[in-house]
């Protein structure tokens, strides 16, 4: 998966922990391993959600200020489904 270098730094500190993606399906998997700087996120759980959704509490979990800022972000090509990505990061 891929940060912007703010929330990437965020990621990496471990401070934040999920992501929302809008995608036409699912990148990433269930216990899947993607590099992140010099670690990796080791994904727990991936599920489809609504973007009635989208809390400014969810968005502030996600490393944005606030809702219309994340779904600026969120957006990576022509997809219309909204998943909610959960990860650990670690060194190893």
């Amino acid at each position: 998966m891929v940060f912007a270098k703010h929330i990437r730094e965020k990621v990496i500190d471990g401070s934040v922990t999920c992501s929302v993606r809008i995608w036409q399906s699912p990148r990433v998997k269930p216990g899947g391993r993607y590099r992140v700087g010099p670690g990796f996120i080791d994904v727990t759980s991936v599920k489809q959600i609504d973007l009635s959704d989208i809390t400014p509490a969810l968005a502030r979990k996600s490393g944005f200020a606030g809702v219309v800022y994340l779904l600026k972000i969120a957006k990576h090509g022509p997809g219309e489904n909204v998943y909610l990505v959960e990860f650990s990061y670690s060194e190893a």
